[in-house]
Protein backbone atom coordinates (compact mmCIF):
# COMPACT_ATOMS: atom_id res chain seq x y z
CA UNK A 1 0.00 0.00 0.00
CA UNK A 2 1.28 3.66 -0.86
CA UNK A 3 1.91 6.42 1.43
CA UNK A 4 -0.84 8.46 -0.62
CA UNK A 5 -3.37 5.36 -0.42
CA UNK A 6 -2.61 5.32 3.33
CA UNK A 7 -3.18 8.99 3.71
CA UNK A 8 -6.26 9.14 1.76
CA UNK A 9 -7.82 6.21 3.82
CA UNK A 10 -6.66 7.68 7.22
CA UNK A 11 -8.02 11.02 5.68
CA UNK A 12 -11.71 9.21 4.67
CA UNK A 13 -11.57 7.54 7.86
CA UNK A 14 -11.45 11.02 9.88
CA UNK A 15 -14.31 12.27 7.76
CA UNK A 16 -16.63 9.31 8.62
CA UNK A 17 -15.29 9.45 12.50
CA UNK A 18 -15.89 13.16 12.99
CA UNK A 19 -19.62 14.69 12.27
CA UNK A 20 -20.03 17.56 10.03
CA UNK A 21 -20.05 21.13 11.10
CA UNK A 22 -23.89 21.57 11.28
CA UNK A 23 -24.13 18.34 13.24
CA UNK A 24 -21.18 19.64 15.58
CA UNK A 25 -23.04 23.05 15.69
CA UNK A 26 -26.36 21.67 16.90
CA UNK A 27 -24.62 19.49 19.37
CA UNK A 28 -23.07 21.95 20.99
CA UNK A 29 -26.18 24.27 21.07
CA UNK A 30 -28.07 21.30 23.03
CA UNK A 31 -25.62 21.45 25.52
CA UNK A 32 -24.86 25.39 26.17
CA UNK A 33 -28.58 25.68 25.98
CA UNK A 34 -29.15 22.89 28.90
CA UNK A 35 -26.51 24.25 30.96
CA UNK A 36 -26.75 27.81 31.01
CA UNK A 37 -30.27 28.86 29.26
CA UNK A 38 -31.05 30.24 25.87
CA UNK A 39 -31.07 33.73 27.06
CA UNK A 40 -27.29 33.48 27.75
CA UNK A 41 -26.16 31.02 24.81
CA UNK A 42 -24.28 32.99 22.10
CA UNK A 43 -23.61 31.79 18.99
CA UNK A 44 -20.14 32.55 19.39
CA UNK A 45 -20.17 30.46 22.53
CA UNK A 46 -21.67 27.68 20.22
CA UNK A 47 -19.35 28.04 17.47
CA UNK A 48 -16.56 28.05 20.51
CA UNK A 49 -18.03 24.59 21.95
CA UNK A 50 -18.35 22.99 18.22
CA UNK A 51 -14.84 23.96 16.86
CA UNK A 52 -16.17 25.71 14.12
CA UNK A 53 -14.83 29.43 13.07
CA UNK A 54 -18.08 32.02 13.82
CA UNK A 55 -18.21 33.28 10.51
CA UNK A 56 -19.51 29.57 9.03
CA UNK A 57 -22.40 29.35 11.46
CA UNK A 58 -24.18 31.80 9.41
CA UNK A 59 -24.34 29.21 6.41
CA UNK A 60 -26.00 27.11 8.33
CA UNK A 61 -28.13 29.42 10.88
CA UNK A 62 -28.91 32.97 10.00
CA UNK A 63 -30.18 33.41 13.29
CA UNK A 64 -30.32 32.47 16.87
CA UNK A 65 -33.62 31.20 16.59
CA UNK A 66 -33.13 29.55 13.35
CA UNK A 67 -30.35 27.27 15.89
CA UNK A 68 -32.54 27.06 18.70
CA UNK A 69 -35.10 25.98 16.31
CA UNK A 70 -33.05 22.69 15.65
CA UNK A 71 -31.99 22.34 19.04
CA UNK A 72 -36.33 21.65 19.76
CA UNK A 73 -36.44 19.39 17.07
CA UNK A 74 -33.61 17.12 17.80
CA UNK A 75 -34.84 17.37 21.43
CA UNK A 76 -37.83 16.04 19.81
CA UNK A 77 -36.82 13.63 17.46
CA UNK A 78 -34.52 12.16 20.32
CA UNK A 79 -37.35 11.85 22.78
CA UNK A 80 -39.28 10.58 19.73
CA UNK A 81 -37.62 7.80 19.56
CA UNK A 82 -37.41 7.10 23.28
CA UNK A 83 -41.11 6.57 23.07
CA UNK A 84 -41.30 4.56 20.10
CA UNK A 85 -38.50 2.04 22.05
CA UNK A 86 -40.93 2.25 25.00
CA UNK A 87 -43.51 1.08 22.77
CA UNK A 88 -41.52 -1.91 21.29
CA UNK A 89 -39.94 -2.97 24.27
CA UNK A 90 -43.36 -3.30 26.58
CA UNK A 91 -46.29 -4.91 25.47
CA UNK A 92 -49.33 -3.43 28.04
CA UNK A 93 -49.40 0.41 28.07
CA UNK A 94 -49.13 0.79 31.88
CA UNK A 95 -45.70 -1.37 31.12
CA UNK A 96 -44.48 1.88 28.94
CA UNK A 97 -46.13 4.64 31.24
CA UNK A 98 -44.21 3.30 34.41
CA UNK A 99 -41.24 2.95 32.50
CA UNK A 100 -41.52 6.52 30.58
CA UNK A 101 -40.89 7.91 34.41
CA UNK A 102 -37.72 5.29 34.97
CA UNK A 103 -36.42 6.92 31.79
CA UNK A 104 -37.53 10.73 33.01
CA UNK A 105 -36.25 9.52 36.74
CA UNK A 106 -32.88 8.64 35.61
CA UNK A 107 -31.01 11.64 34.83
CA UNK A 108 -29.81 11.80 38.43
CA UNK A 109 -26.76 12.97 37.40
CA UNK A 110 -27.95 16.78 35.88
CA UNK A 111 -31.54 17.15 36.57
CA UNK A 112 -30.81 18.48 40.57
CA UNK A 113 -28.49 21.39 38.77
CA UNK A 114 -30.33 21.89 35.69
CA UNK A 115 -33.69 20.77 35.58
CA UNK A 116 -35.77 18.23 33.01
CA UNK A 117 -34.07 19.46 29.77
CA UNK A 118 -37.71 19.59 28.15
CA UNK A 119 -39.28 21.63 30.87
CA UNK A 120 -36.79 24.09 31.58
CA UNK A 121 -36.15 24.64 27.50
CA UNK A 122 -39.93 25.02 26.54
CA UNK A 123 -40.37 27.67 30.26
CA UNK A 124 -37.52 29.83 28.67
CA UNK A 125 -39.31 29.91 25.17
CA UNK A 126 -42.35 30.32 26.93
CA UNK A 127 -41.06 33.22 28.31
CA UNK A 128 -39.88 34.79 25.04
CA UNK A 129 -41.30 37.83 23.78
CA UNK A 130 -45.18 37.65 24.23
CA UNK A 131 -45.71 33.91 25.32
CA UNK A 132 -46.58 33.03 21.89
CA UNK A 133 -43.28 31.26 20.59
CA UNK A 134 -44.38 28.46 18.80
CA UNK A 135 -41.38 26.28 19.74
CA UNK A 136 -42.57 26.40 23.49
CA UNK A 137 -44.56 23.91 23.47
CA UNK A 138 -43.79 21.28 21.26
CA UNK A 139 -41.57 18.97 23.56
CA UNK A 140 -44.14 19.16 25.99
CA UNK A 141 -46.92 18.30 23.55
CA UNK A 142 -45.14 15.16 22.36
CA UNK A 143 -45.06 14.05 25.86
CA UNK A 144 -48.27 14.50 26.32
CA UNK A 145 -50.03 13.18 23.36
CA UNK A 146 -48.03 9.73 24.12
CA UNK A 147 -49.09 9.30 27.39
CA UNK A 148 -52.46 9.67 26.44
CA UNK A 149 -52.22 7.45 23.62
CA UNK A 150 -51.22 4.75 26.56
CA UNK A 151 -53.75 6.05 29.05
CA UNK A 152 -57.13 5.40 26.05
CA UNK A 153 -54.98 2.04 25.08
CA UNK A 154 -55.74 1.31 29.27
CA UNK A 155 -59.58 2.12 27.88
CA UNK A 156 -59.33 5.22 29.85
CA UNK A 157 -62.34 7.95 29.08
CA UNK A 158 -60.30 10.48 31.07
CA UNK A 159 -56.94 9.80 28.67
CA UNK A 160 -56.01 13.08 28.52
CA UNK A 161 -56.42 14.73 32.11
CA UNK A 162 -54.28 12.09 32.99
CA UNK A 163 -51.75 12.64 31.07
CA UNK A 164 -51.51 15.97 32.16
CA UNK A 165 -51.42 14.67 35.84
CA UNK A 166 -48.81 12.44 34.96
CA UNK A 167 -46.14 14.98 33.09
CA UNK A 168 -47.39 17.98 35.36
CA UNK A 169 -46.19 15.35 38.00
CA UNK A 170 -43.43 14.82 36.74
CA UNK A 171 -42.22 18.27 35.76
CA UNK A 172 -42.88 19.74 38.89
CA UNK A 173 -40.68 16.73 40.53
CA UNK A 174 -37.78 18.15 38.23
CA UNK A 175 -38.07 21.80 39.46
CA UNK A 176 -37.89 20.85 43.00
CA UNK A 177 -34.87 18.18 42.44
CA UNK A 178 -33.13 21.74 40.96
CA UNK A 179 -34.06 23.38 43.28
CA UNK A 180 -33.09 22.33 46.79
CA UNK A 181 -30.33 20.08 44.96
CA UNK A 182 -31.66 16.75 45.75
CA UNK A 183 -31.63 14.01 43.32
CA UNK A 184 -33.27 10.99 46.15
CA UNK A 185 -36.22 13.20 45.64
CA UNK A 186 -37.12 12.69 41.98
CA UNK A 187 -36.13 9.02 42.61
CA UNK A 188 -38.76 8.70 45.53
CA UNK A 189 -41.25 10.59 43.14
CA UNK A 190 -40.61 8.42 40.38
CA UNK A 191 -41.54 5.58 42.39
CA UNK A 192 -44.48 7.52 44.08
CA UNK A 193 -45.65 7.79 40.32
CA UNK A 194 -45.14 4.18 39.18
CA UNK A 195 -47.67 3.15 42.59
CA UNK A 196 -49.90 5.33 41.21
CA UNK A 197 -50.20 3.96 37.74
CA UNK A 198 -50.04 0.84 39.21
CA UNK A 199 -53.54 1.66 40.79
CA UNK A 200 -55.17 2.89 37.71
CA UNK A 201 -57.93 0.08 36.64
CA UNK A 202 -58.15 -0.85 32.89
Amino acid sequence: MTNSTQTRQAGDAASVARPGKRERLVAAACELVYGQGVARTTLADIAQAADVPVGNVYYYFKTKDDIIGAVVQTHGERLESTLAELVHRHRSPKARLKALVRFLAERTDVTPQYGCPYGTLSSELAKRADGSDPLAAGLMQIQLDWAEQQFRAMGRRDAHDLAVELVASYEGSAVLTSALGQPDLMARQARRLQRWIDTLHD
